[in-house]
């Protein structure tokens, strides 16, 4: 009898095994839909930024100066948003507006994540009685609102936009602070920053390159979320007229100059006001998106 093993070959009637087939798993609607909403959000942002860049390129009129014979003409295809009470073009005031409108924003979210970035670090990094001391500043910050806080500081730095831009600043600065020291004390009991400093690493270079590298996302999407918010703070004090003297146009001081016109020209308050509500939800939709992918 032999040793070696028969294997019978497989006959042609018997059936093969069925092979598993992949399923491809597709996008929800929710999912198409929220797609869509960060696409929309960014061409949002994207032309707003545009015309904040090159606003040259998108209204090549004068802001500042106007046709009284065109005077409060509703939207058309020759003028977009309407003529104001002078005969000004509102889609050149609005696109010439949003620089500085953006550039106040920019700076007070600098600001915001900057220093409150730096404090949250310290507080975090350092703990104990310096621990103590930069929180209770921070929820001092908290507990006065937003607006009411930017007006005490702007009436103290005096009127202008980059004053307004300090004051949104310094009124955003505590929630960047206990963002960031919540992710130094989660990333400071890691186990790669014990063995940093086992190995003999220094506390200042551990503090930079380990534990400030591994903290600063969750910040950044913040930064995106309270940009729109800045927006927000900033148009609302430049209606306040704290922000840059007239006929400069600024978005908030635009639906200031309208709403003397509401019941005969609803489009000088209503556009530029549109134009606010868009980039305030487009910045925080775009804001959500990048912190649901880093979560």
């Amino acid at each position: 009898m032999s040793d070696h093993l028969v294997i019978d070959p497989p006959r042609l009637d018997e059936p093969t095994p069925a092979q598993p087939t992949r399923r491809v798993r597709r996008p929800s609607l929710s999912q198409w839909g929220g797609r869509v909403s960060v696409a929309l959000s960014g061409l949002v942002v994207l032309l707003v930024i545009g015309w904040a860049l090159l606003p040259s390129l998108f209204a090549s009129g004068d802001p500042l100066t106007g046709t009284p014979r065109d005077k409060l003409q509703p939207p058309s295809a020759s003028h977009w948003f309407g003529t104001d009470n002078i005969g000004r073009d509102v889609y050149t005031r609005v696109v010439h507006g949003s620089q500085l409108s953006l550039t106040a924003t920019l700076l007070a979210v600098g600001i915001a994540l900057v220093v409150g970035s730096l404090i949250g670090l310290l507080a975090g990094a350092i703990g104990g009685a310096v621990d103590a001391l930069l929180m209770r500043v921070v929820d001092v910050l908290l507990s006065i609102p937003l607006l009411l806080l930017s007006l005490a500081l702007v009436t103290a730095l005096g009127f202008g936009t980059i004053n307004v831009a300090i004051a949104v600043g310094v009124t955003m600065v505590a929630s960047f602070a206990r963002v960031m020291r919540s992710e130094v004390l989660r990333v400071r009991r890691a186990p790669y920053v014990e063995a940093a400093f086992a190995v003999g690493s220094r506390w200042p270079h551990v503090l930079i390159h380990h534990i400030l590298r591994n903290s600063y996302a969750p910040v950044i999407g913040l930064a995106a979320v309270q940009f729109g918010m800045a927006v927000l703070a900033v148009s609302a004090l430049s209606f306040l007229g704290y922000g840059a003297k007239p006929p400069t146009p600024e978005w908030g001081s635009l639906v200031s100059e309208g709403r003397n016109y509401l019941a005969t020209a609803w489009w000088l308050t209503t556009v530029p006001g549109l134009v606010i509500i868009a980039v305030v939800l487009s910045a925080h939709r775009l804001g959500r998106a990048v912190q649901e992918r880093r979560s």
